[in-house]
């Protein structure tokens, strides 16, 4: 497994300066925003589409600091019910496989998106309940009017390009959000559906991240990691739940906090995810995502990265000698 670092921790810094500094640390790849919520700044689809020079000097300066490119990340919602936001997703997510297809990266990670209760909707609308009945009615809705079609003909027009894997981080507030409902998806869509297994979305939800990676490791479902940790406040879960609006910033009241690698869970737990990683084929990128508000991006990327490089396997496994 390669260690590497979700660049947009970093989008203040000139693109060569971020990788200089990335691999002053000992980063092996990187993940790179070519817009919708990560944004664009290190990773801008129309200018590398456009310019062949660009496009070979922005390869060369990543190869000659021995890195490579994990994937290409363009999380957004093109399933919005707000036509534009719907649109400027869909025509990010789209240029986003033309560059995968011109840089050779097999992977591209996103959102499955979420669309509204019906056609004439505003606003996204996540169903988390199965009653009143009306609930059921919009999620059927959602999943054979548009999801499904939708992710059908994207995934047809990833393929025809050269992209086989696309990974949908599972997250609240859109339609895949735990194993169950990314295995539907890629029940109806193929085998191009997987996962960008993200376990700081899913403890907070009471998902076992261990368990979770068996089940999708099983299906040969997993097709990029992003390592990110959440503290759970047991105090505030034990009166509210785990849902939780409060901005970010209330961690005090809060029932989780996203944390850098370790400060959520120890290293036991760490080292359990990448073992059984490991146990189910997975020799790709853990890629760190920081979005801890207690550490310095330095400080919280720096700890991620001790903690990891101490737990990764990077010998291949030896011949089973006592049995």
């Amino acid at each position: 497994m390669k260690l590497g670092v979700f660049t947009v921790l970093y989008q203040n810094l000139p693109f060569e300066e971020m990788l200089d500094k990335l691999s002053d640390m000992g980063v092996e790849a990187i993940e790179l925003g070519t817009g919708n919520y990560p944004g664009n700044a290190h990773c801008n689809p129309d200018e590398l589409l456009e310019n062949k020079d660009k496009l070979k000097a922005f390869q060369k300066a990543i190869e000659n600091r021995g890195l490579m490119i994990s994937g290409l990340s363009c999380h957004g919602n093109p399933l919005h019910p707000n036509k534009k936001v719907a649109v400027d997703a869909h025509d990010t997510w789209r240029k986003t496989v033309l560059l995968a297809e011109r840089l050779e990266i097999p992977v591209i990670n996103g959102f499955t998106g979420c669309p509204g209760d019906s056609i004439n909707a505003q606003y996204p609308n996540w169903v988390t309940c199965s009653w009143p009945p009306e609930y059921m009615e919009v999620l059927n809705w959602q999943w054979n009017d548009i999801v499904i079609p939708y992710w059908k003909e994207e995934a047809s027009f990833a393929k025809s390009h050269g992209v086989e894997q696309i990974a949908f981080e599972m997250h609240p507030g859109f339609v895949v959000y735990n194993p169950e409902t990314l295995l539907k998806l890629r029940e109806h869509v193929g085998p191009s559906i997987g996962a960008n297994f993200d376990p700081s979305h899913l403890v907070w939800q009471g998902i076992d991240p261990v368990e979770a990676i068996k089940k999708l490791g099983r299906e040969k479902a997993i097709y990029h990691f992003h390592a990110k940790d959440t503290y759970l406040d047991k105090a505030n879960i034990n009166v509210n739940g785990v849902l939780d609006t409060k901005h970010y910033s209330e961690i005090l009241d809060r029932s989780w906090t996203f944390r850098s690698i370790g400060y959520g869970h120890d290293e036991k737990m760490w080292k359990d995810i990448i073992s059984m990683l490991r146990a189910v084929g997975y020799d790709y990128v853990l890629s760190i995502e920081h979005e801890d508000m207690l550490a310095s991006t330095d400080e919280g990327l720096k700890k991620a990265i001790a903690l990891l490089k101490q737990s990764l396997f990077k010998e291949e496994i030896t011949e089973m000698w006592w049995a």
